[in-house]
């Protein structure tokens, strides 16, 4: 696994310029914390703005359209947040899925109009709450995983992040046990290890998402194969935040 836990703050539809305070302090105070790898996916708007000024962090964007230009209005394509400064993509988030209807193909094509534009990607995966009371969780999950990569990812250690996030627990204050956190983590690991190898699937972040905050992060970062978190709400203000980047700089001793 990556020797740095990546924690990733996902703004969603939220921030105007008068949040780039919040983006510049929590830059200033991850120049002092080189334990953890940090990045902001703040929206469309304040894309370039955010890049602009921070320094240490990485910035990228929370959704990219596959085309590369044309008749789409509305939609941004990968080039373009790559122009505005943008290093990743998020692609395949929950949210993504249920209220635009995207397809596992769908996103699939994100990833690699993403990966043509030199962006890396984190690929979200997960099961609703029906799913996994009947079950069924890490095999709709890995079953997802596998049909969502893009067909061009030849090395996932350089361009591949993958963020599980049970939709169940985004955004609600639930939370699955430490254990079933590692389990599904330990499924998602072998899927990758067996389309990609070992040395490749092994140095690939698996991320946790699903209201994570500075209160639990700890205890969920210290689940098996965890590689850091995908942090909604708790992303939105520097002293939240940067609770979780603590907390995953400081990992619960085994």
């Amino acid at each position: 696994m990556a020797a740095r836990p990546y924690i990733v703050g996902n703004w969603k539809m939220n921030g105007t310029r008068a949040m780039l305070s919040q983006a510049r302090a929590i830059d200033r105070a991850a120049q002092n914390m080189m334990k953890v790898e940090v990045a902001l996916a703040p929206p469309f708007t304040l894309l370039h703005a955010v890049h602009r000024e921070v320094e240490q962090i990485g910035v990228g964007a929370q959704d990219c359209h596959p085309g590369a230009d044309g008749a789409c209005t509305g939609d941004v394509s990968a080039t373009m947040v790559a122009d505005a400064g943008a290093k990743f993509v998020i692609i395949g988030h929950s949210e993504r899925r249920r209220d635009h209807g995207e397809s596992d193909e769908l996103v699939a094509r994100k990833g690699v109009a993403a990966l043509q534009a030199g962006m890396r990607l984190i690929l979200c995966v997960g099961e609703t709450e029906e799913t996994r009371d009947d079950g069924q969780a890490e095999a709709f999950v890995t079953a997802q995983l596998k049909a969502s990569l893009p067909a061009t990812l030849e090395s996932p250690a350089e361009s591949l992040t993958v963020a599980y996030e049970p939709v169940w627990a985004i955004g609600t204050g639930r939370t699955p046990t430490v254990e079933d956190i590692g389990a599904m983590h330990g499924a998602i690991r072998a899927v990758l290890v067996d389309l990609y190898g070992a040395e490749e699937a092994t140095q690939v972040r698996i991320l946790y998402g699903g209201s994570v905050n500075a209160d639990n992060a700890r205890e969920l970062l210290s689940a098996k194969e965890v590689g850091g978190a995908l942090v909604g709400g708790a992303s939105l203000t520097a002293e939240s935040f940067l609770g979780i980047v603590v907390a995953a700089a400081e990992p619960v001793e085994s």
